[in-house]
């Protein structure tokens, strides 16, 4: 799994559709989720420090879990299905951990609410991240040709026998 940041909300281009933009670590990769505008609008809220005059449902969400003395500990964005991604929830009560199914937006609005990791699976980013830094991509690509382009079987077969104590 990979550790994501929400990096912001965009407008796709051609319909207007909101989506909830989430980013690895390293910054070099991203993973576009279409959402809802209300969903938008909770996930806008958090980032932009809003405090509703009255709690919203994900607010509500997070006064349960703090409530009843549960942590929400992470999202996991587990699956891409049909153009749907499918996410849980992983809430613990002491010693109890449950697995809870989610939409992506709603974990995530959660998520920020409760300051919970959000983690997604490597066959998603893979399947459906998106390029952030391309010619960061290119020179590590290039450096690592260059690196096999060097290298001599032999060096490596001796270097094998070496740390083996051959």
């Amino acid at each position: 799994m990979i550790e994501m940041k929400v990096a912001g909300i965009a407008l796709e281009a051609a319909t207007r559709s909101p989506i909830v933009l989430l980013r690895d670590s390293s910054d070099r990769r991203a993973l576009p989720i279409w959402i809802s505008q209300d969903q938008a609008k909770a996930i806008l809220a958090v980032l932009e420090n809003q405090t509703p005059p009255r709690p919203l449902t994900h607010d509500l969400m997070a006064e349960l879990l703090l409530q009843w003395d549960l942590t929400l500990e992470s999202v996991v964005i587990h699956s891409l299905q049909n153009n749907t991604f499918y996410a849980s929830l992983r809430v613990r009560q002491g010693e109890a951990v449950k697995e809870l199914d989610a939409r992506p937006s709603d974990a995530i609005a959660l998520a920020l609410r409760t300051q919970a990791t959000i983690w997604a699976m490597e066959e998603v980013i893979a399947e459906a991240s998106i390029p952030v830094d391309q010619e960061a991509d290119e020179a590590e690509q290039e450096a690592f040709r260059d690196f096999l382009s060097e290298i001599n079987p032999a060096d490596l077969i001796q270097h094998h026998r070496t740390q083996r104590g051959n």
